[in-house]
């Protein structure tokens, strides 16, 4: 969640870089979880997303656009072939290369990605947009859209803005004092006119989720669109 260029200045987040979990865990400490649940149900659904629709994962080379300081990394590694992230806070680069250190880490500058085109099966954004500016959010879109292979997938994570447990963490987290949350309908708009096709958005977190079971549960739950996240996901021809 780390961002710079169309995002937020690099040196705020930077500041936010060795007390990220902390920062996360104070704002959710009245929900009795912590940062890792959260983490660890979203890994969970990014690679459910990959397997059921680009096929086995071990076969695919990834990309996390905003990783910040590689907190779902561990629990991707061991199943992509290959896992990049980039990021336009230098401190928190610097934070993930000492956390896994068998991923590739690039700054960047917030428009333009230091990878070449058609490099990744599939690109993800973990609660990055919001950061974003509404003005400046189409260019990251594309160029996600430039990096991926024909038939690659890009997934965006987001905050549901109608969920008030949602935004009363956003409202009590520090680094989220910019934030401007996209309801799924605008991030399903900035997929559709940037090149990507089947975009589909999915409310998920409506209930708690711990294995295969209880996601398939709560994506069903999610059609109520209630739930405190949700992913959308679209397809380059």
């Amino acid at each position: 969640m780390d961002k710079s260029g169309p995002e937020s200045g690099p040196a705020e987040f930077d500041a936010f870089s060795r007390r990220y979990d902390n920062l996360v865990n104070d704002a959710l400490a009245f929900s009795g979880l912590k940062i890792d649940y959260f983490t660890g149900v979203k890994a969970a659904y990014l690679r459910d997303i990959a397997r059921g629709r680009l096929g086995a994962i071990d076969t695919l080379e990834a990309i996390d656009i905003g990783c910040g300081i590689g907190n779902y990394h561990p629990l991707l590694v061991p199943g992509f072939r290959r896992l990049a992230g980039v990021d336009v806070s230098r401190a928190s680069i610097e934070a993930a290369r000492e956390r896994n250190p068998n991923v590739r880490y690039d700054v960047f500058d917030g428009f333009h990605i230091p990878h070449d085109d058609a490099s990744f099966d599939i690109a993800f954004a973990v609660c990055v947009f919001h950061h974003v500016p509404p003005a400046n959010r189409d260019v990251l879109v594309r160029e996600a859209a430039r990096l991926l292979r024909r038939n690659g997938l890009f997934v965006i994570f987001e905050h549901n803005p109608s969920n008030p447990l949602t935004m009363r963490v956003v409202n009590r987290c520090e680094f989220d004092r910019d934030a401007i949350l996209l309801t799924g309908s605008e991030t399903k708009r900035l997929m559709s006119v940037n090149g990507f096709s089947n975009v589909r958005t999915n409310y998920i977190l409506t209930i708690p989720s711990f294995n295969g079971f209880t996601r398939s549960l709560d994506l069903i739950l999610g059609r109520l669109s209630v739930g405190a996240q949700y992913f959308t996901c679209g397809r380059i021809e």
